[in-house]
């Protein structure tokens, strides 16, 4: 596809984008905002479309948590009505998803770093309690830890130290943004601690990801969906059991749940803040920079998350972690000036 052939498109489906008509397929108009993408960004997302509702004229946005990569899909899929306007993720776009927006016509895309957050480990209240590392918890999920057998059954099978128990993990699915922060923040993590794997990465690329990211599928790691609160439910039910998901679930739930510490770090708000916690992350905002002037208050959301994104604001209070002072003023920047990725800055 040309580029100017891919311009043509972008403007054909603007037009049909603020065009009056119906919401069909392929044109029409649209008053509600709408969102899609990550679960862990989505309760900050409808905590901002709630405020939104309630302090503008606007109509409420539609909030959609269809994991990180099921969103960008929806979102890179073409430009007007019948696409969204923004793309909630937990890990930062791919090189790869920005070509295939490009090629759809999605050619300008605002990226919008909305603050921080965790990939904790947590079990119930009152239940399994350890200190864990990268590399232990790496070699009790690899499917083939340091590309050999996966023997482990109990975590002290892993590590001495540890509990005599059975490994029992509900986390996320392989098509959510919290498995590819928990893939390159703790199991890769892991995984370069024995430095003929780390080698492998020069001579062997493919084989590295699936030696260092590839989870047991044998039932000691059961993918629990895209419903992060489904898997609080699980481990509260069950005192050996440990979850992985977001922070915000955590601080959400601790009278149900216990953060595990890595390295010795709890999960706490301060810990990922400053980075002292292996499993902090930025969580983004991607928006069409085509949608702004044709979607009724989609300039007014984005103002709408700048003033509950601070350190004392209302998103503070159910988990988000506020970004350092930089970050936050290149957000700040990105919400009212709506510059655009040129790609280079993806991998």
């Amino acid at each position: 596809m040309t580029k100017t052939f891919k311009i043509a498109l972008a403007a054909a489906s603007a037009l049909a984008l603020t065009a009056c008509g119906d919401n069909s397929a392929g044109g029409g108009s649209r008053e509600q905002i709408k969102a899609v993408g990550s679960s862990t960004v989505f309760p900050f997302s409808k905590a901002v479309s709630e405020a939104f509702a309630r302090d503008t004229q606007f109509a409420s946005p539609i909030i959609e948590s269809t994991g990180t990569g099921g969103g960008m899909k929806l979102f890179c899929s073409g430009v007007g009505a019948q696409t969204p306007d923004i793309a909630n993720a937990s890990r930062r776009m791919k090189a790869s998803e920005f070509a295939g927006c490009q090629s759809n016509g999605v050619t300008d895309i605002i990226e919008v770093q909305v603050g921080l957050d965790g990939i904790a480990l947590a079990s119930s209240k009152g239940g399994i309690m350890m200190n864990l590392t990268p590399k232990m918890v790496y070699e009790a999920l690899a499917a083939s830890p340091y590309g050999g057998e996966q023997t482990t059954k109990t975590w002290a099978d892993v590590d001495p130290s540890l509990p005599a128990q059975p490994i029992l993990v509900y986390g996320p699915p392989s098509t959510s943004g919290t498995r590819d922060a928990l893939k390159e923040l703790i199991l890769e993590a892991g995984c370069k601690t024995d430095e003929a794997t780390k080698a492998l990465k020069e001579t062997d690329e493919d084989r590295y990801d699936q030696v260092c990211t590839e989870v047991r599928s044998d039932g000691a790691y059961v993918d629990q969906g895209e419903q992060d609160n489904l898997i609080v439910q699980k481990i509260e039910g069950n005192p050996n059991a440990v979850g992985i998901f977001g922070y915000s679930y955590l601080e959400e739930n601790l009278d149900k749940v216990q953060g595990l510490p890595m390295n010795g770090v709890d999960p706490t708000y301060e810990n990922i803040a400053s980075f002292e916690y292996p499993g902090a992350r930025p969580l983004y905002m991607y928006v069409k920079k085509a949608h702004l002037d044709a979607i009724p208050g989609l300039k007014e959301f984005l103002g709408q998350w700048a003033t509950m994104w601070d350190k004392d604001g209302p998103l503070a209070k159910i988990g988000l972690v506020a970004n350092p002072d930089d970050v936050a003023a290149a957000a700040k920047a990105a919400v009212t000036e709506y510059t655009t990725l040129d790609g280079s800055e993806l991998k």
